[in-house]
């Protein structure tokens, strides 16, 4: 084979494998949606380099999380919040469920509010009338076409976030400062300053995330013929706790990559020049003027509305699967409407509501970083009581979390408990 084969044939593997990428992968390029993009901007602007540590530090914890609800759905058969019902009252779970619904209605309200915004910025126009457009878009677009197809072409725009990573290129960086703040906490303790940590945690380690990934575990494995629960096919667990630990992990490290040259690019551009304060979605854009020149604001817009358009079917999708699963109803974005009305009814109502947030007025940068604050607080409850059905071997058989995981899921649970109520205490 000449070299020249050799290297088509790699990059057809290499398109291949990226074409084929699932939950894990999925999962962390959802999570940089409009929402973290906004809260790193704004981490950037205005702590400089003094906040990186934060993407650092919630790299493995996100790894640890993450591949206990990827293990839950896959070891059991059952989604996150089904699981939860075999051990928890169900008010307690329905109760985590309405918790989980009130935080993604505002993570949707607000990335649909920043993706009408920048499209005002960048086409002219009503930007609210943007907004519903996203908002039926989205919809029409859940219900009426399989998710699988729908996020082939749209997980490839989340790629156009690596033009943060082009300022290593263009812009003069104090590599030491860069290194000190990836590993030094150097923050001033204030209310401010810890509502945006909790925001940086909560835009990173979301509640929707875990139920999301958990579902589409379970999805994955029932479209599959030869594929079972591995409590009924232990054999096959050995390949997909294996996959499950290199996509997650390799899903995250992408998310929080892009997370650490946004703050980066923010630092070293706004923050350097003494814009302290994300404003507006033209503020966050400006970051990139200095690596796109012209195209700056066309890179950031297709950003935030090639990432929207992912998340807002996570989000609303994640609610369903949570609300079906706790109501016993058929659930899946693989299924057609008539099959699963109910479930596609939720999704309706988040999408809906989520609108409705938009219009009471709230403006779109600062809705984008309250709803990261809202994940941070109510994402505790939810984290132990996931780490606790993944503990327990009568729901997991041969296959609980991992010692690691279990450790790395306490501590999670722990960092972010402290972290809200020291936002609380400081307000």
């Amino acid at each position: 084979m000449s070299a020249t084969s050799r290297d088509q044939d790699r990059s057809a593997k290499t398109f291949r494998l990226l074409e084929h990428l699932g939950p894990g992968v999925i999962t962390g390029a959802a999570d940089d949606d409009p929402s973290g993009i906004a809260t790193y901007s704004q981490a950037g602007a205005q702590a400089g380099t003094g906040l990186l540590w934060t993407v650092v530090i919630t790299l493995p914890m996100m790894v640890a999380v993450q591949s206990v609800s990827a293990r839950i759905g896959r070891v059991t058969g059952r989604g996150l919040a089904a699981n939860m019902l075999l051990v928890f009252p169900r008010p307690v779970v329905f109760a985590l469920v309405g918790l989980l619904m009130l935080a993604n209605t505002i993570n949707i309200g607000a990335d649909l509010a920043a993706m009408g915004a920048v499209t005002e910025l960048a086409l002219g126009g009503p930007g609210r009338w943007y907004t519903v457009a996203f908002a039926v878009g989205s919809l029409l677009t859940v219900v009426f076409i399989p998710y699988s197809r729908y996020v082939a072409v749209l997980k490839w725009l989340t790629f156009s976030l690596f033009a943060y990573v082009g300022i290593v290129f263009v812009v003069h960086i104090d590599w030491p400062d860069v290194l000190l703040g990836a590993v030094l906490p150097r923050f001033t303790v204030d209310g401010d300053t810890l509502t945006l940590i909790v925001a940086i945690f909560g835009t990173t380690i979301s509640p929707y995330l875990f139920f999301w990934q958990s579902s589409e575990e379970v999805e994955d494995e029932k479209a599959d013929p030869k594929a079972a629960p591995l409590v009924r096919k232990p054999e096959q667990a050995k390949h997909e706790l294996t996959r499950i630990r290199w996509e997650t992990g390799l899903g995250m490290t992408f998310s929080n990559l892009v997370a650490f040259f946004i703050i980066l690019t923010t630092a070293v551009t706004l923050n350097a020049h003494g814009k302290t304060d994300v404003q507006t979605t033209a503020d966050a854009a400006a970051a990139l003027k200095p690596i796109a020149g012209d195209f700056a604001f066309a890179l950031f817009s297709l950003g935030i509305v090639g990432t929207g358009l992912l998340a807002v079917p996570v989000l609303a999708g994640s609610a369903a699967y949570a609300v079906g699963e706790a109501g016993g109803w058929r659930i899946g974005l693989e299924r057609r409407l008539g099959e699963a009305r109910l479930f596609y009814g939720v999704i309706a109502a988040a999408i809906l509501l989520g609108l409705v947030v938009d219009f009471v007025g709230l403006d779109p940068i600062k809705a984008l970083l309250w709803s990261a604050v809202v994940n941070g607080v109510i994402v505790v409850p939810v984290m132990v009581a996931m780490m606790i059905v993944g503990s327990r071997s009568d729901l997991m058989g041969a296959f609980p979390a991992s010692r690691g995981q279990r450790i790395g899921g306490w501590l999670t649970t722990a960092m972010m408990t402290v972290a809200a109520v020291a936002m609380f205490a400081t307000m």
